[in-house]
């Protein structure tokens, strides 16, 4: 007879910020806390900064999540724009798992994509909008 195998339920979300794109991935298996990877490195360790690591967390505290387990792959941007994009995919991620979390986490603005990018360079200026250096002669 064959053996049963224990199927875990995985959610799965993509948040964005800037040109940063994470890919969240959240299991339902318990852990003894929160056990969190990023690029296949402890959270800690790829965020050193302490405000980061609370931006992070901020989705976990406000829906009371205490044990889980979280895989994030992320890439493109900047380090800030990374946390922005990874705390925008857990918080939809979470949504996938209890939609009554929407209210809490729609109030603290997490579900909503910052969609603020860089403006491209347009032809004859120097950056977006900087116009070269005027000279009378």
């Amino acid at each position: 007879m064959p053996e049963e195998t224990k199927s875990k339920s995985i959610t799965f979300a993509v948040g964005r910020r800037k040109s940063a794109i994470a890919r969240v991935r959240i299991m339902s298996e318990k852990s003894n806390g929160i056990s969190i990877t990023i690029n296949d490195k402890d959270y800690k360790l790829y965020l050193p900064y302490f405000e980061w690591q609370q931006d992070l967390l901020a989705p976990l505290k406000i829906t009371g999540q205490d044990k889980i387990v979280i895989s994030v792959r992320v890439k493109g941007g900047g380090i800030k724009g990374q946390v922005d994009a990874i705390v925008n995919g857990l918080a939809k991620a979470l949504l996938k798992i209890d939609e009554n979390f929407r209210a809490a986490l729609r109030k603290e603005g997490l579900l909503t994509r910052d969609s603020r990018i860089k403006e491209r360079k347009k032809p004859g200026l120097k950056k977006a909008r900087r116009a070269p250096q005027w000279s009378k002669r």
